[in-house]
């Protein structure tokens, strides 16, 4: 439980200094109020996250506490080589990582429509997680980081989060190999309304040839 004091309209959340912000504040005495503030909702959505690991065998991120979001959102791609390989495509939403599963890869084509399958948020640090995942463990196999940036919201909803309900978000990535315009539409081709398609806006960052992301080396690698 954190407690929160508004003096007009401004929030403090530090416990320890509730009482000094108040006395030593030119409003002392103002419409000083004290209110009960919940953690952070964001902290609740990685539930699911948190059940299906065991943080003594795996070197992931444990999620055990709030993360502060970024000043600007960021993006990441892992490529993982679990028992089916992939790409996880992660947005930072609402203090989260909003995350899809993406079998073939993104793609800087807007001819190809990727398949994104959108599965269990994770934590903020996991956008700079690299590693081996152990055997017999969620996920088992090397994750490494394909491409990562930031980027910006574009749609009509009011922000991503509206967007991301509404089925269609839009947004703008500023990656090393992911740049421009691309848009995630949710789908209804599987039963647990989890599909989405990865699709890359025809802007000038566009391409017209065939896009394999496994072709494509890791952005480290461009420079060895």
């Amino acid at each position: 439980m954190l407690i929160v004091v508004t003096i007009n309209n401004s929030f403090f959340y530090s416990p320890e200094k509730i009482q000094i912000m108040a006395k030593n504040s030119p409003d002392e005495g103002k419409g000083i109020k004290m209110v009960e503030k919940q953690v952070d909702p964001s902290f609740s959505t990685l539930k699911e996250y948190q059940a299906k690991r065991q943080f003594s065998e795996t070197p992931e991120p444990m999620a055990d506490t709030v993360e502060t979001p970024s000043r600007i959102p960021v993006f990441v791609v892992q490529k993982h080589e679990a028992s089916h390989f992939h790409f996880d495509f992660r947005l930072e939403v609402d203090g989260v990582l909003k995350s899809w599963v993406v079998p073939k890869g993104p793609s800087m084509n807007p001819k190809d429509k990727r398949l994104a399958i959108q599965v269990e948020d994770h934590p903020l640090s996991y956008a700079h997680f690299e590693g081996v995942i152990p055997e017999g463990n969620y996920g088992a196999g090397t994750v490494e980081i394909w491409d990562s940036g930031t980027y910006a919201y574009v749609g009509n909803n009011r922000n991503i989060s509206a967007a991301i309900k509404n089925g269609i978000l839009e947004f703008k990535l500023h990656g090393h190999k992911l740049k421009g315009l691309f848009t995630l539409i949710h789908t209804n081709m599987d039963d647990q309304d989890r599909d989405w398609l990865l699709i890359k806006k025809d802007d000038v960052f566009a391409v017209t040839h065939v896009y394999d992301a496994k072709n494509i080396p890791l952005y480290d690698e461009v420079f060895l």
